[in-house]
């Protein structure tokens, strides 16, 4: 059984950072692509960030350059290192795994 727990989240200043860790279960970690996804307040699901087995990364637009993601696959574990923390960047965050594996996700709210 494919699980997937998301941590880490919280509240957080603008211009804070915080790092989101995705714990993974049930399949070989090692040889798979782990994604990112973020759903705003009131707004559709948007693709975040990717790495590939790898090590290969893929950034969506606003967040490259602060967002970092990551992983250590003796921990099968995908983290998501985030700098410079925008209100915009205010959303449910999940982890995903291929072919459709979804975490329940960590909430992120920035705000002062």
């Amino acid at each position: 059984q494919v699980q997937l727990v998301e941590s880490g989240g919280g509240l957080v200043q603008p211009g804070g950072s915080l790092k989101l860790s995705c714990a993974a279960s049930g399949f070989i970690f090692s040889i798979n692509r782990m994604d990112w996804y973020r759903q705003a307040p009131g707004k559709e699901r948007e693709w975040v960030a990717t790495i590939l087995n790898s090590g290969s990364t893929y950034y969506e637009d606003s967040v490259k350059g602060r967002f970092t993601i990551s992983r250590d696959n003796t921990k099968n574990t995908v983290y998501l290192q985030m700098n410079s923390l925008k209100p915009e960047d205010t959303a449910v965050y999940y982890c995903h795994a291929p072919v459709d594996y979804w975490g329940k996700g960590t909430l992120v709210t920035v705000s002062s």
